[in-house]
Parts: structure tokens; C-alpha cells; sequence
């Protein structure tokens, strides 16, 4: 009984950390996405730059929303020893829990298929938006900047795009630093790296970085949903609905 009643309350305080933590992420996506002029104030311009603000809001909002339904099942279950909550947060990590192996399958193993379904979906948006959805050039110019990439795949995803019909050459970033005028023969000599590649390139250079926060993120959740089934398995043995 003192094992279950210990279980019980590392459950019940570690969801509520999870609950607050998605409220206070809700909050600011929420502050984000209303009023971004004066989150700039606080975190200054040189991040608000680098944080693409109406995007990074909404998924500040979908995340801290995905957290504060975690938190609430899980402490709720626990504290009132629900098996229908309980069941209820096993199931959403198991979800959770199921995608995320998934994608990392197909990011392994099928990672040409993921590319043509990404090329497929940025490429005409890259030609048809950026130059005149502000938003969307923003966040292409700064991962360009970022990672000193060109395009999805290269300059040619810029080839008969509106901002190549309106300026006449590449965006800058196509070109060497020393180059005036970014046009076809400039972006040909050039040979900027597209930033598909650069990431992966990055990736690549901190896997162990990258691995060990999957591992750990996977380990925080096959012990959420152990913890959860030993609660239930508690409850329905004594018999509490």
C-alpha cells in the first residue's frame, strides 16, 4: 500500500508539472499569436527575428493544448484513482508515443520518399509565396540565414517564381557575399547548398544530441504510461471504478 500510495503521488506531481508547464506554453502562444508587438518588447529584436512569431504561436498554443489535456487526465486519474482518465491518458501517449516511431521509420527508412512529399509541398510554395506573403518570406529568409542554404533543393527553386518575376534575379542568399547581382550565371558559380541537405547536414553533425533527447522523451513516456497501467491494474483489482 505505502508502494501504490508513492506511486500515486509521483503521478499526481508529475502531471501537474505538465499541466502548468502546458498552461504557461498555452499562454504565450496564446500572447504570440494576439499581440506580438508586445512580446517584442520583452524578448528584444534580435530573437523575435528568429522565432517567426504568428507561427511559433500557434505552435506554442497546439503544444501547451496537447500538454494541459496530458496533465489534466494523468493528475485527475491518479488523484481520484479514475480508471476511465487513467485508461484515457494511457491511450493519448500510446498515440503519441505509436506516430512518433513512425516517423522516425520513415525519416530512416523511406527518407527519399520524405523528401519528394516535402519538395512537393515547399517548392510551390516557395515560388508562388515567398516575395509576397510576408510571413512566409520571413521565415524562408531566416532559415537561409541560419544555415546559409538556398531554396528547398537550390537556386532553381527560385526559377520562374514571383519574387524571380519581380526582381529579375535570385534572392541574395543564392549568391556569394562578394556577388552584386544575384542572376542565373551568379547563382550558377555560386553553388549554395539547398537547406533540405543543410539540415540534414546538421542533424547529422549533432545526432547524439538529437538522439539522446528522442531516447529520453521516449523513456519519460513508456514510464508514464507503465506508471499509469499499474494505477489502473491497482484500482481494478480493488475493485474502484
Amino acid at each position: 500500500m505505502g508502494c501504490f500510495t508513492f506511486v500515486k503521488v509521483m503521478m499526481v506531481l508529475f502531471n501537474l508539472i505538465i499541466f502548468l508547464g502546458g498552461a504557461a506554453l498555452l499562454a504565450v502562444g496564446i500572447w504570440v499569436s494576439v499581440d506580438g508587438g508586445s512580446f517584442l518588447k520583452v524578448i528584444g529584436s534580435i530573437s523575435a527575428q528568429a522565432m517567426q512569431f504568428v507561427n511559433v504561436g500557434y505552435f506554442c498554443i497546439a503544444i501547451g493544448a496537447v500538454l494541459v489535456l496530458l496533465g489534466f487526465l494523468g493528475c485527475c486519474g491518479a488523484q481520484k484513482e479514475s480508471k476511465c482518465l487513467l485508461i484515457m491518458f494511457f491511450a493519448i501517449i500510446m498515440v503519441i508515443f505509436i506516430a512518433e516511431l513512425a516517423a522516425a521509420v520513415v525519416a530512416l527508412v523511406y527518407s527519399s520518399f520524405a523528401e519528394s512529399i516535402l519538395k512537393a509541398w515547399a517548392t510551390p510554395a516557395l515560388k508562388s509565396d515567398y516575395g509576397t506573403q510576408s510571413d512566409v518570406t520571413q521565415i524562408w529568409n531566416t532559415t537561409m540565414t541560419e544555415l546559409k542554404c538556398c531554396g528547398f533543393t537550390n537556386y532553381t527553386d527560385f526559377s520562374g517564381s514571383s519574387y524571380y518575376s519581380s526582381h529579375h534575379s535570385y534572392p541574395p542568399f543564392c549568391c556569394r557575399s562578394n556577388t552584386t547581382t544575384c542572376n542565373l550565371a551568379a547563382a550558377e558559380s555560386s553553388a549554395i547548398e539547398g537547406c533540405f541537405n543543410r539540415l540534414l547536414l546538421t542533424l547529422k553533425q549533432n545526432a547524439n544530441i538529437v538522439g539522446g533527447i528522442a531516447a529520453g522523451i521516449c523513456a519519460l513516456e513508456i514510464a508514464a504510461m507503465v506508471v499509469s497501467m499499474v494505477l489502473y491494474c491497482h484500482i481494478d483489482k480493488n475493485g474502484v471504478s
